[in-house]
């Protein structure tokens, strides 16, 4: 039978099988190309979510599929107590990325998301601040996860509410406020953590000169510098991380994402010296490194390169939020590379015009009321660029059309 209260079937079960944490599904997702999408009618959309910033290759995408496959049948998983090649491989892969982007060679943890990435960040910095010195401030509007320290950490305070108490050692300042973080940042403070730009929060990048000043004051301060590249790392901003617009090279880089296109994985990076405090039995998790997980890093960082994935981003970027401009409803864009934000027009509320959207066969999303994030495949195409523009556009009207019905406008 089929749930009223969710769109789609429930395999004969009396009830939805998933807790309700993320509400009622919009579409049932059966299949996947590229772009494109299908649910389970048939229906074909346009993805310009790319499961939030994370199938940047596109879904499906035959390199990396092929790299699973293979792993699959060779080898899934080993505990910790010992090495594999893919893992190591993968771990040389990444580490070449930010040695380059940094100018400092490091080590990293692999995990399973963002949130453990930052989790991973947060332990590394207390125990390289020492007890006394635990306190990590971050922004508000920042987004770095749902376990209870990185909520913490979240510059988000509706979100922490439902469970209060939160832990200790959590900071936060105005975003983009260089005197604020100075103000914030004392001898207690063990690290910054900080977006380059705050997806969930809007799409807001970081102002001119905030990192390279956050970068100053830890350097004065003794406090690690630790950048959030969960949602802008992988060349989904127009440079392999977001960090490197900014020309700074932090202590600590958090990754997952379009690390594995799909494929649950993440990683905690940090300069040699800084890696060098953890001591055995300091963290851990049953399911660091896989080789099921780190194939499809390896596949994904090799296909970016021959792709040359900075300069796509960089390339229909552009022409997304050109197009976005022109668009009657739209006012400005913000954003860098495929993280691009369309801030809309006085009246018109964002997540009617994602509500409009769907059934005309494009996901986006609702970041703010008024601010649309389009985040899709750094392999998108022009036309899918123009189609899906064209649609945001039916959809204002459509908005507007019934504001105008009903009399707010």
């Amino acid at each position: 039978m089929t749930d009223p209260s969710h769109p789609f079937d429930t395999l004969g079960q009396e009830h939805c099988p998933f807790m309700p944490v993320f509400g009622p599904p919009q579409l049932s997702i059966e299949r996947g190309r590229g772009t494109e999408v299908w649910d389970s009618n048939g229906t074909r959309y346009l993805d310009f979510l790319a499961g939030i910033a994370v199938v940047s290759l596109g879904h499906a995408n035959e390199a990396v599929a092929d790299a699973i496959a293979t792993q699959a049948r060779t080898l899934l998983h080993v505990s910790n107590f010992f090495s594999n090649p893919v893992a190591t491989g993968a771990a040389l892969a990444v580490n070449e990325l930010l040695a380059a982007a940094t100018g400092h060679a490091g080590q990293l943890f692999f995990t399973n998301s963002g949130a453990e990435s930052n989790e991973c960040a947060i332990k590394l910095a207390r125990r390289h601040g020492g007890r006394g010195r635990h306190t990590v401030v971050s922004a508000f509007g920042s987004f770095h996860g749902r376990t209870l320290a990185t909520l913490a950490a979240t510059g988000q305070p509706a979100k922490h509410e439902p469970f209060q108490p939160m832990p200790d050692g959590f900071r936060h300042v105005a975003w983009g406020d260089l005197a604020a973080m100075e103000s914030a940042v004392d001898a207690t403070v063990a690290a910054v953590l900080i977006e380059p730009i705050q997806g969930e929060g809007g799409v807001m990048p970081a102002p001119d000169g905030y990192l390279q000043g956050i970068r100053e004051l830890c350097d004065r301060t003794g406090a690690l510098m630790m950048v959030d590249e969960i949602q802008t790392g992988f060349a989904r901003t127009g440079r392999w991380f977001g960090f490197e617009h900014a020309g700074v090279s932090p202590d600590v880089v958090t990754l997952a994402k379009a690390m594995g296109n799909g494929m649950p994985v993440g990683a905690c990076w940090a300069r040699l010296d800084v890696a060098a405090v953890f001591r055995p039995g300091d963290h851990g998790s049953t399911y660091s490194g896989t080789a099921i997980a780190t194939a499809a890093v390896s596949a994904v960082i090799a296909e970016m390169r021959r792709l040359d994935a900075p300069a796509l981003a960089r390339r229909q970027g552009d022409r997304l939020r050109h197009a976005l401009e022109a668009t009657d409803g739209v006012t400005s864009t913000r954003g860098a590379g495929l993280l691009v934000g369309a801030e809309l027009d006085h009246g018109l509320v964002a997540a009617d015009v994602v509500a409009a959207a769907l059934p005309r066969g494009l996901i986006v999303n609702a970041v703010t009321p008024s601010t649309l994030r389009f985040a899709p495949p750094l392999t998108v195409s022009d036309d899918e660029i123009d189609e899906a523009v064209a649609i945001v556009a039916d959809a204002i009207a459509e908005v507007r059309a019934d504001s105008a019905a009903q009399g707010t406008e």
